[in-house]
C-alpha cells in the first residue's frame, strides 16, 4: 500500500514509478530512520496516542527490521518500496499488524528526511574528524622525523627559500586542522531536530519537540516548520566544507606528484600506494595520488550540484530535494575513503634527505638572507635587493654561486660587504634568520610541532565527547 494512495483512482506509469523511487539509494539512511521513528514514537506515546503495549510492539519490530537488515541485505531487496520510510512502515505493519500504521501519527515523511540526513550528516562529521586527527597525528610525527632536514620551496614553481621538511608538513596540517574546525562549525548549525514540524506547519499532535531532540541528541528543536522541512543548508554547507577538505588533499597530492618524479627526486612512492605500467617495467606511477586529485574534483561537483538544486526551489518541500541525497552520500563518502589511504602512504612514504638538501642549497635560495645581510649593514632595504639582484646576475654568467664569488667582485658593487657575508649565507643561518612565529628557524619549528600535538589533542577530545 502507498503511503499516500487514498487520493488516487488510477495506478502510476510503471516507469515513472521505477524512475521517481529514491529507496535504491536512501536505503542507506535505515539506521537513522529506525532510530529517529523510536523517538516519534515515544513522543507519540507521551501525547497519548500510543498506549504502553502499542509502544512497545512498535519499538520491538522497529528493533526487529534493524536486525533483518544487519542479518541479511536481501531483506533490503524491495521493488515494491518508494523510500527507506516507506520500506519501514510495511516491513512494520508486515510485524505487528495495523498498530504499525499508528507509528506515522503527527508526522510527515518531508521532516522524516530532514532528519534523518541531518543525522546522516551529523555522524560523517564525527568520522571525518576522527580520521582527520589520525591524519594529522602522522603529519605531525613525520615533521618530528625530519626536523633538522632541509628542503627548498618554490613559488610560481620556481625555487625561492630552504624551509624545515617539517615546516613544509606542518603547511598541510594548517590546512586539515581548518578543515577540522569548518566540520565542527557545520556539526553545531545543522544539531537541530526537525522532529515535529509535520509537513510544512508543524505537527497537528502535541509532541513534545525538546524531549525529541534530546532523545536523538540534538541541541535543540528548529525554531521554523517550514524552514526546518525545507532547509538544507546544512548539507550544503557540508559538501561545500568537503570541497576544501578536497581542495587541501589535491594541491597536497600534485606536490607529491611533482616530487617523486625523477626531475625532483625528493619521494620515493611507497609501492603499497603505487602501480605499474602495463607496457614500460620501469615505471612505478602515483594513482593513489592520481585519484586523490582526481576525485577532488568530484567532491567539488557535488558542490556545485547541491547548489544548482536548491537555488530555484519555492519554499517549502519540493521533491527535487531528493535530488540533493546523492550528492551529500558521494561527497561524504569519497572524503571518508581517501584520508585513511592518505594516512597510509604518509606513513610509509620517504624522503630523499640528501637529495632534499642539496636543492635547498643551490640555486640562489639564500639571496632573500643575503640582502638581509646588507640590511643590517645600515644599507636601504631595495638598494640591498639590487645589489644581490646584481650578484646573482653576474653568478648565472659565471655558472657559480653567490658563495663563489670573490669579496672584491662583491665590493665592486657595495663597500659594506666583508668577510662575514659568506657565514651569512649557510645553509643552517639562512634558515635560522627566519626566526619569527609561524617561521622556519629550527626553534620555531620545534614550537610549532609541540602547538600542533596540542590541537590534535583537543581534536580527538572533542571528537570522543561525541562518541
Amino acid at each position: 500500500m502507498k503511503m499516500w494512495s487514498g487520493r488516487f483512482r488510477q495506478a502510476l506509469d510503471p516507469e515513472f514509478e521505477h524512475w521517481q523511487r529514491s529507496f535504491g539509494f536512501d536505503i542507506r539512511l535505515l539506521r537513522y530512520e529506525l532510530g529517529a521513528s523510536s523517538t516519534h514514537a515515544r513522543a507519540l506515546k507521551n501525547a497519548g496516542v500510543l498506549s504502553a503495549d502499542e509502544l512497545i510492539s512498535i519499538l520491538q519490530g522497529l528493533e526487529q527490521i534493524g536486525e533483518r537488515a544487519a542479518a541479511s541485505p536481501s531483506f533490503l531487496q524491495d521493488d515494491e518500496a518508494e523510500d527507506v520510510h516507506h520500506f519501514v512502515e510495511k516491513q512494520l505493519a508486515a510485524l505487528i499488524g495495523d498498530v504499525g500504521y499508528k507509528l506515522h501519527s503527527g508526522r510527515s515523511r518531508n521532516e522524516q528526511i530532514a532528519t534523518d540526513l541531518r543525522l546522516f550528516t551529523r555522524a560523517a562529521i564525527d568520522e571525518l574528524r576522527q580520521r582527520l586527527g589520525d591524519l594529522c597525528g602522522v603529519l605531525v610525527d613525520r615533521a618530528e622525523q625530519d626536523a633538522s632536514a632541509a628542503m627548498p620551496t618554490y613559488t610560481h614553481l620556481q625555487k625561492a627559500e630552504p624551509v624545515l621538511v617539517g615546516h613544509w608538513l606542518l603547511a598541510y596540517l594548517e590546512m586539515l586542522l581548518r578543515d577540522a574546525d569548518r566540520l565542527a562549525d557545520c556539526r553545531q548549525r545543522l544539531n537541530l531536530c526537525p522532529l515535529g514540524s509535520g509537513a510544512v506547519a508543524g505537527a497537528t499532535l502535541p509532541l513534545d519537540r525538546a524531549y525529541m531532540a534530546e532523545n536523538l541528541g540534538f541541541d535543540g528543536a528548529t525554531a521554523n516548520s517550514i524552514d526546518a522541512t525545507s532547509d538544507r543548508d546544512f548539507a550544503i554547507e557540508f559538501v561545500n566544507a568537503l570541497s576544501l577538505l578536497a581542495l587541501h588533499l589535491s594541491r597536497w597530492a600534485e606536490e607529491m606528484i611533482l616530487f617523486s618524479s625523477q626531475e625532483y627526486g625528493f619521494v620515493e612512492l611507497p609501492e603499497a600506494y603505487s602501480t605499474g605500467s602495463s607496457a614500460m617495467p620501469q615505471k612505478k606511477n602515483p594513482d593513489l595520488l592520481e585519484l586523490v586529485r582526481g576525485k577532488s574534483g568530484r567532491v567539488i561537483g557535488n558542490a556545485t550540484a547541491l547548489l544548482v538544486t536548491a537555488k530555484g526551489l519555492p519554499l517549502a518541500y519540493n521533491k527535487d530535494l531528493q535530488e540533493t541525497q546523492q550528492p551529500l552520500f558521494e561527497a561524504a563518502d569519497t572524503a571518508l575513503q581517501m584520508l585513511p589511504l592518505i594516512t597510509g602512504f604518509m606513513k610509509l612514504v620517504e624522503f630523499h634527505g640528501e637529495r632534499m638538501q642539496q636543492a635547498a642549497d643551490s640555486g640562489f635560495m639564500n639571496a632573500w638572507a643575503a640582502a638581509t645581510y646588507l640590511v643590517r649593514k645600515g644599507i636601504p632595504s631595495r638598494i640591498a635587493h639590487e645589489h644581490i639582484g646584481k650578484a646573482v646576475a653576474l653568478c648565472v654568467e659565471r655558472g657559480c654561486e653567490l658563495r663563489d664569488l670573490p669579496l672584491s667582485d662583491l665590493r665592486s658593487l657595495s663597500p659594506a660587504f666583508d668577510n662575514d657575508f659568506y657565514e651569512s649565507l649557510k645553509l643552517s643561518l639562512v634558515l635560522s634568520a627566519h626566526d619569527v612565529p609561524g617561521g622556519t628557524a629550527p626553534a620555531r619549528v620545534q614550537q610549532a610541532i609541540a602547538a600542533a600535538k596540542k590541537k590534535i589533542e583537543s581534536l580527538r577530545e572533542e571528537v570522543h565527547a561525541h562518541a
